[in-house]
């Protein structure tokens, strides 16, 4: 009597290695969690304005907080502002 092979069924090293390389393909298809732009809370509303400090440094500060900072006195120099602050130059 003659046996019946059983490799049929029998899945070989070259099937699974094709399995196997054909899975790094995945993340370029982009079926994974993508970075969604609309889910991230964003400020692009908020306007930014461009201050120079007296020591030469850039920064940058909301349009709103400008709106909203209270005016102490006008037109001072930035010796005595410097010296109002109890900074010595």
């Amino acid at each position: 009597m003659k046996k019946k092979s059983s490799k049929k069924n029998q899945i070989s090293r070259r099937f699974i290695l094709s399995i196997i390389g054909s899975s790094l393909f995945i993340p370029f298809f982009g079926f994974g969690n993508s970075y969604d732009k609309k889910s991230v809370p964003s400020d692009n509303n908020e306007e930014y304005q461009t201050l120079l400090k007296p020591n030469g440094t850039i920064v940058k500060v909301k349009v709103s907080a400008l709106k909203r900072s209270k005016i102490v006195k006008r037109n001072l120099n930035n010796k005595s502002f410097l010296h109002w602050l109890n900074k010595k130059n």
